[in-house]
């Protein structure tokens, strides 16, 4: 009975197949986990501590911040083995959010303190240090996985990986939910133990298959420089299509989801009610994605291909676009963003994912680094200038929608490029270098 349930979730999946995507189904689950126990947090700390006005600004902000660190993370891809990059960076975020949840309790700059104000700078440390977590450790984990695979049992498996993740990211905000019982620092906590298993289950991983293990970066290739992945990007048509199917949803999501946490720092009077809201909102977007992971994500991208896939989502979200337009209210943009947040964690990223296959390794780590990094900071960006230039939500909700829309129809053309670019990639067996 179970072959039969998995192969009708995973097609045609091998028992070798199965025990490797599991495990990496097992990594995902912890850092998305993580992950999305973080972002209630985050938001919930920096609405109370600096004040959701700030949020735009914010947002802007990371956009600035992680430019040094897509270079520092370049250069490690050249110095460092790829399973070792997981040991840095996991071990230098555990240790700040251990620091991070000290600083909650004290009694000037943590939560004591009632009174929110720009100049408080442990909510920006929080803000910040959550973003780049996001973009460093998701961007690495899927070009880890895109770098010991291959097309066809990714068609499979990247199914697997999303499903795993998805329990994780139920997980996240169940606890989240629970702030007024665990409180903030406790929560924090949990942060800083689920970052530091991370690379233990990689060790595992690499264990249990060697041949995914990189002993150095090999000293005969040729040495490219920090910035060769922007390069690749700048130069090659195929990497540039995939960075708008990858970010161009952001820009719609930041618009919508300022709206809603604008709306949720009125209804709501603490960082614990916030961080609670919040919990609630992820616990419905990823059990989404879960359901559709299971029974969904694998099933379309085999039965209708990745251009059908590519193209289903910008539509959806068009259509969702139209729905805040003509209902506006807080419970209509929960359900928008639980649309949005679900569907491109469960349909679009593992097709995103799967463009990078025929691609070089400078572009599965280098100009992946810049699509899921830069990419995504400066598309969150430029959502927060659009927030930040409408001074009313109605004027947002008015405008924004009509810039939305247009940027769905940017979003559709470039899909259906991917997607056959794709295709004619992987038949001729031509690698993106």
């Amino acid at each position: 009975m179970f072959q039969a349930i998995k192969r009708a979730l995973w097609g045609d999946i091998s028992g070798e197949e199965f025990k490797r995507f599991g495990l990496l189904s097992l990594t995902f689950l912890f850092i998305i986990g993580t992950y999305w126990l973080m972002r209630p947090l985050k938001d919930g700390l920096f609405i109370k501590i600096v004040g959701a006005t700030y949020i735009p600004w914010a947002k802007i902000a990371s956009f600035v911040f992680i430019v040094p660190l897509i270079l520092i993370y370049s250069k490690l891809v050249d110095l460092v083995a790829k399973q070792k990059l997981f040991y840095i960076i996991c071990t230098f975020y555990a240790l700040l959010f251990f620091v991070i949840s000290f600083a909650l309790r004290h009694p000037t700059i943590g939560l004591t303190n009632t009174v929110p104000g720009a100049d408080r700078l442990l909510g920006w440390i929080i803000y910040l240090s959550i973003e780049s977590f996001g973009s460093l450790v998701v961007a690495l984990f899927w070009s880890f996985v895109a770098s010991s695979t291959d097309t066809s049992s990714a068609k499979k498996g990247y199914a697997l990986i999303i499903s795993g993740a998805q329990l994780g990211s139920i997980a996240g905000p169940f606890l989240a939910s629970n702030a007024k019982k665990f409180g903030m620092p406790l929560l924090t906590i949990f942060v800083s133990i689920g970052i530091l298993i991370v690379p233990l289950l990689i060790k595992l991983f690499i264990t249990v298959n060697p041949s995914a293990a990189e002993v150095a970066p090999v000293s005969t290739e040729k040495k490219t420089g920090i910035v060769e992945g922007l390069k690749l990007l700048l130069t090659r048509p195929y990497l540039a299509g995939i960075l708008g199917v990858a970010t161009l949803y952001e820009i719609i999501g930041t618009i919508i989801d300022y709206q809603m946490k604008m709306s949720a720092e009125q209804a709501f009077s603490t960082p614990e009610a916030i961080t609670q809201f919040l919990g609630n909102f992820g616990m419905a977007a990823n059990s989404l994605a879960l359901v559709f992971a299971l029974i969904g994500t694998s099933f379309f991208i085999r039965k209708f291909g990745l251009t059908f896939c590519l193209v289903a989502f910008p539509v959806t979200i068009g259509v969702v676009v139209g729905c805040v337009w003509a209902f506006p209210g807080i419970w209509i943009l929960f359900g928008a963003m639980v649309a949005i947040k679900g569907l491109s964690y469960a349909l679009n990223n593992p097709c995103k994912e799967i463009m990078y296959i025929p691609t070089s390794k400078d572009a599965k780590f280098k100009a992946k680094g810049w699509i899921d990094m830069f990419g995504g900071r400066s598309a969150k960006a430029a959502g927060s200038g659009i927030n930040a230039f409408f001074t009313t939500l109605s004027e947002l909700m008015f405008f924004g929608s009509i810039i939305s829309l247009g940027i769905v129809g940017i979003w559709i053309v470039v899909a259906l490029y991917v997607g056959k670019t794709n295709k004619k990639l992987t038949e001729s067996g031509t690698i993106i270098s």
